[in-house]
């Protein structure tokens, strides 16, 4: 299987980056094929530009967009590892998003009727963040953050969602619990 991990955190000493360097241990000592794309390290402009969006309506892209799109064809299964910053995505990682999961790419619009463009794919999210479970529930916090990404986004544009793990309090954890949610990860797969 192909798998696409698409990475953002800025610290390569993080447990964002303990984790995508165990996935892609794991995925490439089962025998798949691994591709990750780091997005601080591409330094991918992730800013959505009147020239980008005139570009989508027209069926271009940005010769950075069309490299990310590339692979997105390519994979099989597309991960997205990264930290919960402010109740959603990194902004690198929304940029990302706003400019590579374009019209006509992702998604489009058939008699006024949205159609996601990637099925056939499946989707896995493992995002960590330093609120617990609770926290998030009870202020409804987790189910918006559910529905803005994984429907919003990911499922929008057609990507069967094989799981989304919340990490909590990632902020604090123990040795003991990454060895666990390690476990987890690798099982998923």
């Amino acid at each position: 299987m192909k798998h696409l991990v698409i990475y953002a955190h800025p610290n390569p000493a993080s447990l964002n980056s303990h984790l995508k360097q165990a996935l892609t241990a794991h995925l490439q000592n089962s025998g798949h094929e691994v591709v990750i794309r780091d997005l601080y390290q591409l330094n991918l402009n992730p800013i959505l530009s009147l020239e980008d969006m005139i570009g989508q309506r027209a069926g271009r892209v940005a010769d950075d967009v069309k490299q990310e799109q590339e692979f997105i064809t390519w994979a099989d299964c597309i991960t997205f590892i990264h930290p919960i910053w402010w109740a959603s995505l990194p902004a690198i990682l929304k940029g990302y998003i706003d400019r590579v999961f374009s019209y006509g790419f992702a998604y489009c619009y058939e008699q006024g009727v949205q159609k996601g463009l990637l099925t056939g794919k499946q989707a896995v999210i493992i995002s960590t963040q330093g609120k617990s479970h609770a926290e998030y529930g009870a202020t409804g916090m987790g189910s918006a953050i559910s529905l803005t990404s994984d429907k919003g986004i990911y499922t929008y544009c057609g990507l069967a969602i094989k799981q989304h793990l919340f990490l909590e309090k990632a902020d604090r954890v123990d040795a003991n619990t990454i060895r666990q949610w390690t476990k987890q990860i690798k099982e998923i797969f």
